[in-house]
């Protein structure tokens, strides 16, 4: 992860919402959840375009326990795929290779969460990524500057709680954006 140089616009804990205006089709109605973001680029976490992978294959391949979870694995973002992240409220467990990313958001990059959901034993809300969305020095906020995306600060109820099939539409109602209103100029004054 990034080293943290904070600065005024920094948009960690923030969410973008893909725009009708953004080109690339990997990223066509996206939600992701910024994990980091600094003078040398950004990192987040596509939270609502799950895999056809479910948590339980992934801890089965890992020849951990918890085969049985039914829940989605999401990808991430087109960077290393085959790296696991994963977003979890904190709780009384400390994992390996944890950034705190907001008072009620953790990121664990380390198979011992995994392996302590696997036992139940795990947070008490969390989702698995495979793979994150990257940006270079400067290039989150020329996205930002021809309207590629929507921006708002992050709550956990959509992060955790919302399912995924409706986190679009609930980060723009959150915004107060309607899809049907946007035009071209969006985010110019």
């Amino acid at each position: 992860m990034m080293a943290s140089k904070h600065s005024p616009q920094s948009l960690r804990h923030h969410f973008l919402v893909a725009s009708p205006y953004l080109e690339d089709p990997r990223f066509h109605g996206a939600v992701i959840y910024i994990c980091e973001h600094s003078s040398d680029g950004a990192l987040g976490l596509m939270i609502n375009q799950p895999l056809d992978i479910h948590l339980g294959e992934i801890l089965e391949q890992l020849d951990l326990q918890g085969g049985e979870l039914d829940l989605p694995v999401f990808s991430g973002g087109p960077v290393e795929t085959e790296r696991g992240f994963v977003l979890h409220s904190p709780g009384d467990a400390s994992w390996q290779n944890t950034a705190q990313i907001s008072d009620d958001v953790m990121l664990t990059t380390s198979r011992d969460i995994l392996a302590g959901i696997g036992h139940n034993e795990g947070p008490d809300a969390f989702l698995m990524a495979l793979g994150y969305s990257g940006w270079g020095e400067g290039q989150l906020e020329e996205e930002l500057g021809s309207n590629a995306w929507l921006t708002c600060p992050a709550t956990t109820d959509i992060l955790f709680r919302t399912p995924w099939a409706e986190r679009y539409s609930a980060v723009l109602r959150l915004i107060g954006v309607d899809l049907n209103q946007l035009s071209e100029t969006v985010g110019h004054a």
